[in-house]
């Protein structure tokens, strides 16, 4: 009975798991309201490269993220969303939409990332984006966008990323950023477009953490001074979007559009710039050093009364009451920042946005905050290394003393690296007895040419011309003669010399 119980259960199974597939038994089931060729996979739906011209009338309610990237698309119909309450990613790119219109992206509230990349876009309208107020990421480069609305952004009040590179823009406002909000704006890519007019003083008033984000390389900007040393500050600053594409900036030297110069490579075109253009453009940071577990407190002192007041940390959070995430950062009910332990982590530059009625929106204050460990206490003054210094010191004295020769002539002998040694008095030799008795028994005196020619010559006998003593033969001997060995020395007394008691016929050897 249990062997027919068990084959029966495993036919049921295998005849409920056919059900499932289809005739061929290979391709599941599409999940409900899928467009055809799509893949839907729990909320993604993926219509890429299928050659679509309009986008698909029903789509499932359950997608977040929609793919419908690589088509035909030239027009979106109005409410075309409306069932997609969940939504918070689409991807348009690589289409050929060439306008956009009101109420596109109605019931889209939700949506966080919206790709328009590639597309043929001429202009945006002031209601063209209408209902992404949580919008954090927009991607309109590779467009042929010449016009902007100037309040075609109002109402993303969460943009984070905007990118409108490689686009047909000849101006942008940057006081207004087309109803922007900077707040948590940190990237405006405006790269490879056709900027010629660039108003210096509102870039100078942007925030510091946006100048970091904003990208101008490949434009043809002018070549003007007070631009010029703002970006060149920048530069120096290490702000990434000036740094990272340094050789990419370039302007037109003679406003021609083939005489674009690198200026950052090669700045002699404004080697007649003065500096002093440039001062004023900027508020300078406010610099404060504190030291690591130290508190920090910061105001933002604005020209009239705020009614929000937001800071920008260092590591690009946006910090309001009561705080930052990790609760290090605290915003107090004045607007003030207070961190009551400083850490190394809290170094860099602190930016406080303030607005209201009778502000600009995008008034800020910055602060350069470093932090440093403490200096180390300096020691107390030991007297131990004084007494071996001075031991030390008489110890290299005495030395001197024992070992330097004491001579007249030391320098000279330690120049030439001998030694000077004292001679010793020692007995006189023969020859000098001999040389001795001669001068006793000389009958008179050499005179003095005589003498003087014996001083300066090294020789043992006097030249026969200055001779004296009757023709006698005088001995002479020279300073550097060797009178403590005179072996090998032989000479003979004249036969002429008969007055000379005891020299005839002496022989030295």
């Amino acid at each position: 009975m249990t062997r027919p119980v068990l084959l029966g259960a495993l036919l049921c199974t295998l005849h409920l798991g056919s059900g499932s597939l289809d005739s061929e038994g290979s391709v599941p089931l599409a999940p409900l309201n899928c467009p055809h060729k799509c893949i839907c996979a729990a909320d993604l739906l993926s219509c890429a490269g299928l050659g679509l011209q309009d986008a698909p009338a029903a789509l499932p309610a359950a997608a977040a993220d929609i793919d419908l990237s690589h088509n035909a698309l030239q027009r979106l119909r109005p409410g075309w969303l409306t069932p997609l309450s969940q939504l918070r990613a689409l991807s348009l790119g690589h289409n050929q939409l060439e306008a956009l219109g009101r109420g596109v992206f109605t019931n889209a509230s939700g949506l966080r990332q919206l790709d328009l990349s590639s597309n043929s876009l001429r202009a945006l309208g002031r209601h063209d984006l209408h209902g992404l107020g949580a919008l954090e990421t927009l991607l309109l480069f590779n467009n042929r966008l010449a016009h902007l609305d100037r309040l075609a952004f109002q109402g993303l009040g969460a943009l984070r990323w905007l990118y409108l590179g490689c686009n047909e823009l000849a101006s942008f406002s940057f006081d207004s950023l087309h109803g922007l909000s900077v707040t948590h704006l940190r990237t405006l890519d405006l790269s490879s477009n056709r900027l010629g007019r660039v108003p210096v003083p509102d870039l100078a008033a942007l925030p510091a953490f946006l100048k970091n984000g904003l990208y101008l390389h490949n434009n043809p900007l002018p070549c003007d001074c007070r631009l010029y040393h703002l970006l060149q500050r920048w530069h120096q600053r290490g702000l990434s979007a000036v740094s990272d594409f340094a050789r990419e900036y370039t302007c037109l030297a003679f406003r021609v559009p083939t005489s674009r110069v690198r200026f950052f490579a090669h700045s002699r075109v404004f080697e007649n710039c003065s500096a002093a253009l440039a001062r004023g453009l900027e508020q300078p940071e406010e610099q404060l050093q504190v030291q690591v577990g130290g508190p920090l407190r910061l105001d933002c002192n604005t020209s009239a009364p705020a009614r929000h007041i937001a800071w920008v940390s260092p590591q690009r959070e946006l910090l309001v009451a009561p705080g930052s995430r990790n609760g290090s950062i605290a915003v107090l009910a004045n607007g003030s920042l207070a961190i009551g332990s400083v850490q190394t982590w809290h170094e860099g530059i602190f930016v406080c946005l303030a607005t209201g009625p009778r502000l600009q929106h995008n008034q800020t204050h910055e602060f350069n905050v470093s932090v440093h460990y403490p200096h180390p206490a300096p020691e107390a003054f030991n007297t131990g290394y004084t007494t071996l210094l001075g031991c030390v010191v008489g110890l290299v004295l005495v030395l001197l003393y024992l070992f330097a020769p004491p001579c007249p002539g030391c320098r000279r002998c330690y120049r030439r690296a001998c030694c000077c040694r004292r001679r010793r008095p020692r007995t006189p030799s023969p020859l000098q007895q001999l040389s001795a008795q001669s001068s006793v028994l000389s009958a008179t005196p050499p005179d003095a040419p005589s003498r003087k020619a014996s001083v300066h010559k090294h020789v043992v006998f006097l030249e026969p011309g200055r001779r004296g003593l009757n023709g006698r033969v005088q001995l002479a001997v020279a300073e550097d003669f060797d009178l403590y060995n005179p072996v090998g020395l032989r000479f003979k007394v004249g036969s002429e010399s008969t007055s000379s008691t005891g020299s005839e016929g002496l022989v030295m050897s």
